[in-house]
């Protein structure tokens, strides 16, 4: 219940059309669901804004988030961020199955953990790696994701824009 605590629910997950979105220039609405991607992120990440604004920028990601929210409007966007190997896992496993998909940044773990590149390729949702930092021009122990091979796609460079531009992948 933790896990699902972390997207902002007190109770369960999400399934099926939980919540719909009325169609615009109809007499009746006709509801349909609406698409969701969460977004998990790593290690630091809760740092941003902070941590090291010019590689990761001046926004704190809560920021960033409400402007996604607006943006991507269509789709339900759920948040998450942990320090703890265990807990990604455990927040990659809690997704929905009927979920888009997920925007992962497993931050310093895309170099070493194994066990997340396991649970990826279990949870049968298409995940999107995501870096601001384009990883093959820093340190050569960060030029090798473990985890990248088991997702969908990598995007790294882009700052939060790589997260944008996942989302909008995803949502298509």
């Amino acid at each position: 219940m933790r896990d699902a605590q972390k997207f902002g629910y007190s109770g369960r997950l999400p399934t099926g059309s939980d919540r719909a979105v009325p169609k615009k220039n109809q007499k009746f609405a006709i509801l349909e669901p609406q698409m969701k991607i969460y977004i998990i992120n790593g290690p630091n990440l809760n740092l941003t804004g902070k941590r090291e604004p010019g590689i990761y920028g001046n926004e704190s990601f809560e920021e960033i988030l409400r402007q996604w929210k607006q943006t991507f409007s269509k789709a339900e966007l759920h948040y998450a961020q942990s320090n703890i190997e265990g807990e990604i896992i455990n927040l990659l496993q809690s997704v929905p199955a009927e979920a888009a998909g997920i925007v992962l940044n497993p931050g310093g773990y895309s170099h070493t953990s194994v066990a997340i590149a396991d649970a990826i390729r279990a949870v049968g949702i298409p995940v999107i790696e995501v870096h601001m930092s384009n990883i093959a021009a820093r340190e050569e122990f960060r030029r090798h994701s473990i985890t990248a091979a088991a997702c969908k796609g990598v995007i790294s460079g882009f700052g939060m824009k790589s997260y944008e531009l996942a989302i909008k992948l995803l949502s298509e």
